[in-house]
């Protein structure tokens, strides 16, 4: 799958679209994801994939304001409206609504590339003058058990400490969640407390509910009780997400084993999901599953690194068999190393604690690896703000 395509997906319909479509779908510079007829059937697709554009077709003559509002509940993605006949008082009405482009059918269809093109381009320059350029590193098993909240623990101490990185580690198995108590914290706030808190989300607040280690990680714990996590919703995880890009450079996620809302959350905005396999076959069946799931919701495979936990364990099972069965290459291996219980009920990850075991030298290649290359620029005093201007031409 090519990084360098830009990645779309069309909801609706309208006069000349079925046309458009076909055209869009064989363009060498576009990943055609898919379509649905309105925003209802694409919710997965929308959460789960990196989608550098959405084309949304309307035959209506007003303005699409709930179609709009719907998909924004599930991503950011440009979009790019089409709309055949007169467009009326859509124009003003899209300026407001966050619409890169209004286009009217018939048109070239290198037009409506074009257009495609300079929305993602421009996404991408506001993401930049922003400084949303953290990195969002998600640690994910379908299977409970396997180690998630150490490697994910371990992970950011190591981003941390030893690549110096501006970390935040974000518990987000929400109901069971133990990172806080891996790392020997008791956090006076969670995730809950901020996302039930009044007002809108920006770092300062973020600052006010995360608890510092002595490691230099911010850790954001999750909810102290389990019937809080259905608070923390789908869209308040986009936009902790959102802010949290800005304000550190590396966010290590720690996730549940489920595809439920906030996941998917997750994964529209993960640059690496690490997904953790065991040398055992009811791990390896989830994984399976997992990696259908993640085909499903078309994430892109370039973004996935399985990383094999325990695996010097003598279970009958090796990391090749292993990677024969998945059809996949194992990124990374972890050891079984009998620090890291120790280190785990001392409240203190052991790349930190013994930082020459087995299990802290492999976390710190793996940090090695996935530290970002470039550091965050200083927050910029933000420059004035224009009215972007809509083509609302036809070909």
């Amino acid at each position: 799958m090519s990084d360098t395509r830009i990645r779309i997906y069309l909801i609706g319909s309208c006069d000349g679209f079925d046309s458009l479509r076909e055209q869009l779908a064989t363009h060498p510079e576009l990943e055609f994801v898919g379509e649905s007829d309105h925003v209802g059937q694409a919710a997965s697709v929308l959460a789960g994939g990196h989608l550098g554009c959405v084309l949304l077709a309307t035959r209506e003559a007003t303005f699409p304001a709930g179609e709009i509002a719907a998909l924004r509940e599930h991503t950011r993605a440009p979009l790019v409206m089409i709309a055949s006949g007169e467009a009326g008082t859509m124009l003003e009405q899209a300026l407001d609504a966050d619409v890169s482009d209004v286009l009217l059918l018939p048109q070239l269809t290198h037009n409506v590339v074009f257009a495609i093109r300079k929305a993602a381009h421009v996404r991408r320059q506001t993401q930049a003058a922003a400084g949303r350029t953290g990195r969002v590193m998600t640690v994910f098993s379908p299977k409970g058990g396997t180690g998630k909240t150490t490697v994910a623990t371990n992970l950011a101490a190591a981003l941390a400490k030893r690549e110096g990185r501006r970390t935040l580690l974000l518990d987000l198995d929400l109901q069971f969640g133990d990172a806080a108590i891996v790392l020997g914290l008791e956090p006076d706030k969670t995730i809950y407390d901020l996302v039930v808190a009044p007002g809108e989300l920006d770092s300062e607040k973020l600052a006010g509910y995360v608890t510092k280690h002595p490691s230099g990680i911010d850790v954001l714990a999750a909810p102290l009780r389990p019937e809080d996590a259905e608070l923390v919703t789908e869209g308040k995880v986009t936009s902790l997400l959102e802010v949290a890009r800005g304000s550190y450079e590396a966010i290590v996620v720690a996730t549940s084993p489920f595809f439920h809302g906030p996941m998917l959350a997750t994964l529209d905005r993960t640059d690496e999901l690490l997904v953790l396999c065991g040398l055992d076959v009811p791990t390896l069946k989830n994984v399976r599953l997992a990696m259908q799931t993640l085909e499903l919701l078309s994430f892109p495979a370039s973004r996935v690194r399985y990383i094999m936990n325990r695996a010097n364990t003598n279970v009958g099972l090796k990391t090749r068999e292993v990677e024969t069965a998945l059809k996949v290459k194992i990124a990374q291996e972890l050891p079984s190393d009998g620090t890291v219980p120790l280190t785990i009920n001392r409240g203190n990850p052991a790349v930190l604690a013994e930082p020459r075991c087995d299990f802290a030298k492999a976390i710190g290649q793996l940090a090695k690896q996935l530290a970002p290359q470039q550091r965050m620029a200083a927050p910029s005093a933000p420059k004035p703000q224009h009215r972007k201007r809509l083509s609302l031409v036809r070909g």
